[in-house]
């Protein structure tokens, strides 16, 4: 099933492919034809001493003609079946990749990193592996053993009878180490994924680890797992020792000790042709060779029926992002949000969201606040579309939010996360992100707007200044201002700000928040606070606990009300619950 699901990548390419194999039939056909025209001189004009310069020169001409044939054949069809192969992964690893682009979040959440790395790296390479030396390999040599053995009835029809066992033997030599490596290849592959989640885990966390002393713990981690990995690989590398070279060794030496004792009987009964024993000799000879190299090959290609195993279960996972649902195509024009009744489990038995039900009029800025884990963030997902919704209803000026394009919902959220995320490149393609339409001047705009210039405007290079992995070489507040300016340029209708000001300094956020007040001018505003006094001025506060709202209104109203709106500012205000 595997071997043909990957055979149909080569679909598209089967005219390459059939010339390919074309010609690779044709250059073993000349490989075949040498020992038997050695053979026939042998026969004809060495041993009876008749030599004929017409005839030995056309020999001779024919011998080397078919060296040269055999040569450009070769080469030809090898290049086009790597240069197939590499088409093949190339659209492969397409494939997997876009297929990771659209799973649902609940598949990352729990899936390592760096096993996703694993299989659309390391795993796909271990496919190229079998399109370009097993594919090729297992063809190539097949084809020769037949032509062999053409060759050899050509010579002798009796001895090739006898030279057929050879074939079932090698199958079934070759079948047994398959299935013992298969099972050691797979504990080798996942070993291997574990090694690379585990090491980016490392890198990503290297500032705890450094901190908190934890690299004798990580070290001694990553050992055991490189250990385990060792030791599969181990495993067969002593089942190849032993049932490939030596094996087929064996085979070979006791052909070749058949077809000797076959022509000494022969000698006792008659004469004996020299050049068919020098054909056979030289044809058995040939016929291992293509054995060995299948053999060798096989742990190739059990690596990537493995490694394709892998691949395959990644792009057959059903856990889709949200998707679209219905004909009508609404669009966003107030930025009036609706959440009625609507529970949600991350898990399907524990409820993390509980009978959620508040309404955001247009123009209006609604703060969720609540301790950790009372499911702020999940209100925030669900709202972008990160998650399904599977109870209850979400509604975006009247329309359910399921009726919605993805185009749409994008370019009308605005999201800011607290930990904000920068891409490798330059500050203005992270605030453009590729949108064609956003032009130079919208960009300072957007900049100057959430008061990112004056920084930007003092790097080296200004907005074309170099950007690294995650944007280490800016602080946490530039980072946060870069990612203010990337949500204006797009002008959303409606806001979603998870803690924006959270890791911005006392003085930047002074500037943030007036910006912040302009930015929520006109549009709706969904925004999670733990610092209380970022949302005082907030039309709505939702209090959380548990999962579900246990107190609602304004700054002033829920201080009124003595609850846990009212502890929690007093908490921060004073480091108290009891009033001063």
């Amino acid at each position: 099933m595997v071997i043909r699901r990957l055979l149909l990548y080569l679909k598209p390419y089967q005219k390459r492919f059939w010339i390919a194999f074309a010609a690779l039939l044709l250059a073993t056909g000349a490989d075949v034809v040498l020992p038997v025209i050695v053979s026939h001189f042998i026969d004809h004009y060495l041993v009876p001493r008749t030599f004929d310069r017409d005839t030995l020169l056309l020999l001779g001409g024919s011998f080397l003609l078919l060296q040269f044939l055999s040569a450009g054949l070769h080469y030809y069809q090898l290049f086009s079946f790597q240069t197939i192969a590499q088409w093949v992964i190339r659209q492969l690893r397409i494939d997997v990749f876009a297929k990771v682009q659209h799973l649902g979040l609940s598949f990352f959440d729990r899936t390592p990193d760096g096993s996703l790395v694993s299989r659309i790296t390391n795993d796909t390479e271990a496919i190229k592996d079998m399109y370009i030396n097993v594919l090729s390999s297992f063809m190539q040599n097949f084809i020769f053993i037949i032509g062999v053995f053409i060759a050899m009835f050509v010579l002798d029809v009796r001895l090739a009878l006898w030279c057929l066992i050879l074939l079932p033997v090698s199958l079934t030599l070759m079948q047994g180490y398959r299935r013992l490596s298969s099972k050691v290849y797979r504990i080798s592959r996942q070993k291997l994924a574990q090694m690379n989640a585990k090491l980016n885990e490392s890198i990503q966390g290297m500032n705890i680890i450094q901190s908190l002393r934890q690299e004798a713990r990580l070290r001694r981690e990553f050992g055991s797992l490189n250990e385990e990995h060792y030791r599969a690989a181990l495993k067969n590398v002593k089942l190849f020792g032993l049932m490939l070279r030596p094996a087929t060794q064996l085979l070979s030496v006791l052909a070749t000790v058949a077809v000797l004792n076959f022509f000494g009987f022969e000698s006792f009964m008659g004469t004996v042709k020299i050049g068919v024993l020098y054909g056979f000799l030289n044809l058995l000879d040939r016929i291992f060779e293509p054995v060995n190299q299948m053999m060798m090959r096989l742990s190739q290609l059990q690596q990537a029926v493995v490694s394709a195993e892998r691949v395959f279960e990644l792009l057959d996972r059903t856990e889709y992002a949200p998707q679209k649902q219905g004909e009508k195509n609404p669009v966003i024009t107030e930025g009036r949000i609706e959440f009625a009744n609507v529970s949600f489990s991350y898990d399907g038995k524990n409820d993390v969201l509980k009978n959620i039900s508040f309404v955001a009029e247009p123009g209006q800025t609604v703060a969720l606040v609540g301790h950790t884990g009372s499911g702020k963030s999940s209100i925030i997902n669900l709202l972008m579309r990160f998650y399904p919704v599977e109870r209850g209803e979400i509604k975006i000026d009247g329309h359910p939010l399921q009726t919605y394009d993805d185009q749409e919902l994008r370019s009308k959220i605005g999201l800011v996360l607290q930990d904000p995320f920068l891409f490798v490149g330059d500050v203005k393609s992270n605030i453009r992100l590729h949108n064609e339409s956003i032009t130079d001047e919208q960009i300072k705009e957007a900049a100057q707007f959430v008061q990112a210039a004056p920084f930007i405007e003092k790097l080296p290079r200004g907005y074309e200044e170099p950007v690294v992995e995650r944007g280490a070489t800016f602080s946490s507040g530039q980072r946060q201002l870069i990612s203010f300016a990337r949500t204006m340029a797009i002008h959303p209708k409606i806001l979603v700000l998870d803690e924006a000001t959270a890791s911005v300094d006392t003085e930047t956020e002074e500037a943030i928040q007036a910006a912040l007040q302009k930015m929520r001018q006109g549009r709706t505003t969904i925004a999670i606070a733990h610092r209380l006094s970022t949302i005082q001025d907030a039309d709505l506060i939702l209090v959380l606990h548990r999962g579900e709202i246990v107190e609602r209104g304004s700054h002033q109203e829920l201080l009124a009300m003595k609850g846990l709106y009212h502890k929690m500012y007093l908490l921060q205000t004073y480091g108290s619950a009891v009033e001063v």
